[in-house]
């Protein structure tokens, strides 16, 4: 099956969304058209919507090892990364302090963010998340979060630390368990950003003892606007949205039967086939890497160069970094959809990376990431043209005189498990 947008287009931009799997389509056709009950009403309608989401809740669990009744469905990922620590946060009933690493997504960066400023700024509300401490943990020129850091920021008094299980930019798997483990050794709440590692590397949040976990549906082929947050039994979170009291109570609103099918159905999909799928992925990425040492002596990779996702690649050519949007437009016209790092980061297109400043990267090479991230319906067919098609954009880009880069490759690596 191909990934294709139209027969001359090639999709290599997963970590922004992935193509909804036909499978994952026809368990929602029911719900999208017939099947259109209210799950709070009590006739037969309500309990087949009902019964549909209960399904779903057991799916998603399964895929990351929790209890069904420990799963809280909501509207995406972002609002899951909210929920965990503005609602971490509220139940403390005091202005609390967030660990967090420097490399974050923005829905945890500008949740922080917020909880730094609110009840300080104009046109913001009091409450107990005002003036909350924010310390941001360094990471290394691979990615990876300090752990002696982490160690140096619980000596004082924390909320909640949280750390994203896989970049979005780079790559890079976090060592989540160890990060975890020294957490709770202080007898902190630990959150995880699992939404670009969710169905794509092995994640058990009992091996992990992490306490709240976010995914979303849309990074495994399953629909936009459904997310989900991991919520181990015992943990008090205070909800974020207020109504009717749907999913027990911390996400008020109407639930989104057919979305909420179609994330348990991608759940599914993906705890069948992740072994599988990853080690053709990894396959695939290794054979980019090797033709790009290969072809381009000046190439150089960003992130891990092992501890990554399988699918994931992010590199840069020395000295061609201020021409990147060149590049994506030239194979945007050959028909190859990549992108320059975050989707969510677009609207600041031509500023330097803040996860690559972050990682210590000067401002203009910061600027020089091409992400290429593959997915399941990816072939090699398609690796062959990406191949056959990118050696002639990079040769239209001016080259600058700068000192030459330390090269990285990627040789076999093994795929890495959180």
């Amino acid at each position: 099956m191909s990934s294709r947008i139209c027969p001359d287009r090639v999709y290599f931009d997963h970590s922004a969304t992935t193509p909804l799997d036909p499978r994952v389509l026809r368990a929602m056709g029911p719900f999208l058209s017939g099947a259109f009950g209210n799950p709070s009403s009590l006739h037969q309608e309500g309990r087949a919507a009902r019964q549909a989401i209960e399904t779903a809740r057991v799916q998603v669990a399964s895929l990351i090892g929790a209890q069904p009744d420990e799963i809280v469905f909501t509207g995406s990922g972002t609002e899951a990364d909210n929920l965990a620590l503005v609602g971490t946060v509220r139940a403390s009933g005091r202005p609390g302090h967030v660990v967090t690493s420097s490399i974050e997504h923005a829905a945890i960066l500008e949740t922080c963010r917020f909880l730094a400023e609110s009840g300080t700024q104009p046109g913001t509300q009091s409450g107990t998340e005002s003036g909350t401490k924010i310390t941001h943990l360094p990471v290394s020129s691979e990615g990876l979060v300090s752990t002696e850091g982490l160690l140096r920021a619980l000596q004082s008094d924390v909320t909640i630390v949280s750390i994203m299980a896989a970049n979005n930019v780079v790559g890079t798997i976090q060592p989540i368990e160890e990060l975890a483990h020294l957490t709770k050794l202080h007898g902190v709440l630990f959150h995880t950003d699992a939404v670009q590692a969710g169905g794509k590397i092995p994640l058990d949040v009992n091996r992990l003892r992490v306490d709240l976990l976010s995914l979303s549906a849309h990074k495994l082929h399953g629909p936009k606007g459904v997310g989900a947050l991991y919520v181990r039994n015992g943990v008090n979170l205070s909800p974020i949205v207020f109504g009717g009291g749907q999913e027990r109570g911390l996400r008020s609103a109407t639930e989104n039967v057919a979305g909420i099918v179609g994330f348990g159905a991608a759940a599914a999909i993906a705890r069948e086939e992740l072994a599988e799928e990853a080690a053709r992925l990894l396959q695939f990425r290794d054979r980019i890497a090797r033709e790009l040492s290969a072809r381009f002596p000046d190439w150089y990779l960003f992130g891990h160069p092992v501890e990554r996702l399988p699918g994931h690649l992010s590199f840069g050519f020395r000295g061609r970094e201020r021409e990147l949007g060149k590049l994506l437009a030239a194979l945007d016209r050959d028909g190859i959809a990549v992108s320059a790092g975050s989707a969510c980061s677009a609207h600041h297109s031509g500023e330097p990376s803040g996860v690559l400043l972050a990682m210590g990267y000067d401002a203009e090479r910061a600027r020089g990431l091409l992400r290429l991230t593959l997915g399941r319906f990816n072939t090699q067919e398609e690796i062959d043209r990406f191949l056959e098609i990118l050696p002639g954009a990079v040769s239209t880009l001016t080259e600058t005189d700068r000192p030459r880069a330390p090269r990285q490759t990627v040789d076999q690596a093994p795929v890495a498990v959180v």
